[in-house]
């Protein structure tokens, strides 16, 4: 599974939520025995939520655990802000033990440092969109100049610049989600959990809240762990993303990684369907420039077109259509793979050989 390269802001070590008044007796026969999740379900009539999930999320990284209803992904994510104790394992912010935290510390965690986005905002139908977004500054005793300061740039960020003094009622579902994710960066939290946000929109409005969110994302660096049951969603938006199946994390990995070297079968129906264009880099699909040169004669590749070793493949075919040439790969000025046309078409098809062609 691949670790991020960033400085780790979420760690969860060995999370386990076992659902039942015999939890801790689960528990312990799970350790001893190594009970399945059918065995724990028949001897002490437990469900079992989240079995052994080990991650960590870097800063500013954006971390889509993907599973479909039931998987245990919304579970997961509520061990994080300790919305839900675990049976079994420790989760840490920056360091810190979340399970050893007192009530006041995990207050505190919650109000200063964890935002919360879900698929229904519950968004206060009494208060305005600008008293919704500062509420939490408002319990929190900021004063209402520095209020009314943030609440603007937080919705001018969101685009629901003029809206400020509508009433939720007056929005549509897709303007409440964005009252909902004014609302988590209005705090300025480190991170963001996001439980299906965008979900019960229209796919046109979703595709324009992924955007926002994206480009808010980058712009404030926020460490996010969303949560989605939709892949291609997880692909647009995730640095990496993680496959969750009947409460284990069956593979965590970039979007190419996921994509072009499922773990399983389970995860291989997943991607069947997804375009490789927008994902896989030249990188993955090329040839070393020396073991081509070696295998095809010296040729002269002063003429071919060039492309860099994390071009996706989309670019790679615009750069094929019309030349007989393979394509150069070049980093830092060296000459460092060769992408053939018979290997970027094995790549589109998710040949995991394509870099073997040579031809």
């Amino acid at each position: 599974m691949t670790e991020t390269s960033r400085e780790a802001v979420i760690r969860c070590d060995g999370i386990w939520k076992i659902f039942g008044e015999k939890s801790r007796q689960a528990m312990d026969a799970v350790l001893k025995q190594g009970l399945s999740k059918e065995e724990i379900r028949d001897r002490f009539d437990c469900v079992v939520g989240v079995r052994d999930a080990s991650f960590s999320v870097g800063r500013g990284e954006i971390f889509c655990i993907m599973g479909l209803s039931g998987s245990g992904k919304s579970t997961l994510i509520r061990h994080i802000n300790r919305l839900i104790e675990p049976t079994a394992g420790s989760v840490f912010i920056e360091g810190q033990n979340v399970n050893a935290m007192s009530a006041k510390e995990l207050r505190a965690l919650r109000a200063q440092k964890i935002g919360m986005v879900f698929q229904n905002m519950a968004l206060m139908p009494h208060r305005t969109v600008r008293d919704n977004v500062v509420f939490s500054l408002e319990v929190r005793g900021i004063d209402e100049a520095e209020r009314v300061r943030v609440a603007k740039r937080a919705i001018d960020a969101v685009d629901l610049t003029g809206w400020d003094q509508k009433y939720p009622d007056e929005l549509s579902g897709g303007m409440q989600q964005r009252v909902g994710l004014a609302r988590a960066i209005a705090a300025d939290p480190t991170i963001l959990l996001m439980d299906e946000p965008f979900s019960a929109l229209d796919p046109l409005i979703r595709r324009q809240l992924q955007t926002t969110f994206m480009e808010l994302s980058a712009e404030l660096h926020k460490t996010t762990v969303f949560i989605t049951h939709d892949l291609d969603e997880a692909i647009r938006i995730g640095d990496r993303i993680a496959i969750m199946k009947d409460g284990v994390l069956v593979q965590i990995g970039t979007p190419e990684e996921i994509v072009t070297e499922p773990a399983d079968d389970y995860v291989a129906d997943f991607v069947a369907g997804i375009s490789k264009l927008d994902l896989v880099t030249a990188a993955r699909v090329m040839q070393p420039f020396a073991q081509y040169r070696q295998m095809n004669g010296d040729g002269d590749p002063a003429h071919w077109p060039v492309a860099r070793p994390e071009d996706k493949l989309n670019a790679l075919v615009d750069l094929a259509i019309g030349t007989d040439h393979p394509i150069l790969v070049k980093a830092d000025g060296a000459n460092v793979g060769v992408v053939t046309k018979k290997a970027l078409l094995r790549g589109i098809q998710g040949r995991e050989d394509a870099a073997m062609e040579v031809a």
